[in-house]
This record gives C-alpha cells, structure tokens and sequence, in this order.
C-alpha cells in the first residue's frame, strides 16, 4: 500500500481547519516514521487523535488492545513474510486470546491503523487495509472462496468501518468511503460514498471527508429504506387526491 492517503478522484477537504494536516494528507506527502520507536510514537499519537478517551501514554500503552493487537501482528506478519507459517499463527492466536482481535499474518496493514475497542474484529490472510482506516468493534474482512488466492477485501486509506460491518470477497473499500455499522458490503465501494444496509447500498457519493479527522457521527447515516417508504407514501397520499378529484 502506497503512502497516499487519498484517490486522485476524490475530493479534498477544502478548508484549514487548525486542527489536521489537510493540505499534506490530500497532496500525499505526509512524512513517512521508519524506525521501531518512530512507528511506536506514531501509534500513540494515531490513538490521541481518534479517541478522545484517551487520557495518557501510559494509558495508551496499557488498556488499548486494538494497539497491542497491531503490534503483535507486525511481528507475525514479518515471520510470515520471512516463509514461516506456524510461529506467526500461533502468535496470532496469542493476539486473538489477549485482545479479542484476529488478524491473520499474512493481512497487509498500513500505516496510522486504529481498532477502537476490537472486540470480534477479524481481518483474513488476504485483506488489505491502508493507511489511516479506522475499524469499530466486530468488523468482520472475510472471504467468500476455498483457493488460495486474493479472496479477502481492499481497504483503501482513510475509510471507516462501522460496528458490526462485514465486508465479503475480494472487492475494494475506495478511499475515504465510509461503511455504516450492522452493514454488509459484497460490492466494491467507490471513494468517499457512503453505504449502509444488508446488503450494503451507496447511499451517498462524493461526500466530503477528512482523513485526519473522521466522521464519527453514524447517527447522521441516510436510511435507504426508511426514505423509500416516504416515497411511496408521498406517491400514494398523490394518487389518492387524484383519484378523489375525478369523483
């Protein structure tokens, strides 16, 4: 996964808000942390600026299991990478029993990843996720195939992930789309729409996001059904004074 944090296509933020790196984070030249402690700091800071819980470091360090079960992952995804398969596994299954989280060693994970809470998240061997996402409670990225090959999602960087979603197959996430919580998505998603439902819908296109700073507020999410049923209600109340007006 690249350092870009947005797609070329999508729309930036538009505005200096004081309070991000907007400008930076849509040109995609944020600097890249290399080193242990460089990424360890970076970790920390992720935390103070997507969990406004979080009290201190040291709290942090110790009560944040979504961090503790990304740090175990790098170590497993670099056995992984290094041709070993039970180490890593077992590794992860340690994470799985400290954190209540599993993500398979050989799931690709980027940079600035935050798993608020995490308990249920499962990320399978093939999933993808960017720099910058951020996943809720019982996110599920699962595949819908037996063959080894790429058969689990695309998360692209700065996309959302309700509680509770489930994303199916090999399909993209695109950057900066958010998916509402209890959705199920077995469509690619374009960047910055919006879906919600079983399965999930785009409810909304184009919307404008911060990468930096993300949309929490899911109560706001449209609800498809709920404004087709007005719809219909609108169209019949019409029929009806039509109707009454020929009598």
């Amino acid at each position: 996964m690249t350092e870009v944090l947005r797609d070329a296509t999508a729309p930036a933020c538009g505005k200096c808000c004081g309070e991000c790196v907007c400008a930076e984070a849509v040109a995609g030249q944020l600097k890249v942390a290399s080193g242990i402690f460089p990424r360890l700091r970076e970790d920390v800071q992720t935390v103070w600026a997507k969990d406004p819980a979080a009290r201190s470091v040291f709290e942090i360090l110790t009560c944040y299991p979504g961090l503790h079960a990304i740090w175990l992952h790098r170590i497993a995804h670099t056995l992984w990478q290094w041709k070993l398969r039970w180490l890593p596994r077992f590794i992860s299954h340690i994470a799985r029993w400290l954190t209540g989280i599993e993500i398979h060693p050989g799931a690709q994970l980027g940079r600035r990843v935050f798993i608020d809470h995490g308990m249920g998240v499962v990320i399978g061997e093939t999933a993808e996720v960017g720099n910058d996402v951020l996943i809720y409670k019982g996110v599920v990225l699962g595949g819908i195939s037996l063959a080894r090959t790429k058969r689990h999602p695309t998360i692209c960087n700065g996309a959302i992930l309700g509680s509770n979603a489930i994303v199916l197959g090999p399909i993209e996430v695109g950057a900066g789309a958010k998916i509402g919580s209890g959705s199920v998505v077995v469509k690619s998603v374009p960047a910055c729409a919006t879906v919600v439902g079983v399965p999930g819908r785009v409810v909304k296109l184009n919307g404008v996001s911060c990468p930096r700073l993300p949309d929490l507020h899911h109560e706001q999410l449209p609800d498809a059904m709920a404004e087709r049923l007005e719809q219909l209600a609108a169209r019949v109340a019409e029929l009806e004074v039509r109707l009454g007006n020929r009598e």
